[in-house]
């Protein structure tokens, strides 16, 4: 079965499924960053929650992405190539700021 996955759909043998969390993904195999060129598409992707969001910005920012020799590029497994670190982490400001306004609209 060929594995690739973005936020919407993944498919196998009998075709597409119905879009699963980020943690069915993970626990099938699925690499999670598949599909996703920046962090800002992380951002903006209308099927993750927060915490995935959260969760995969951090894995990106992570030193284990770290590019040897390049400490100011992280490359997150399943990219398509490297973004500098302060466009992951502005991008995890911004999650946090739309975060605070979800939770202040919720309240």
């Amino acid at each position: 079965m060929m594995r690739l996955a973005t936020t919407e759909q993944i498919f196998g043998p009998q075709g597409v499924r119905p879009p699963w969390d980020l943690r069915t993904a993970l626990e099938r195999g699925v690499r999670p960053a598949v599909c996703f060129q920046n962090p800002d598409d992380v951002v903006k992707d209308p099927h993750l929650t927060f915490r995935d969001k959260r969760e995969i910005l951090s894995s990106w920012a992570s030193d284990a992405s770290a590019v040897q020799d390049e400490p100011r590029l992280r490359w997150l497994l399943g990219t398509i190539e490297p973004v500098p670190l302060h466009e992951v982490l502005a991008a995890l400001k911004r999650l946090d700021s739309m975060e605070a306004g979800h939770d202040k609209r919720t309240h």
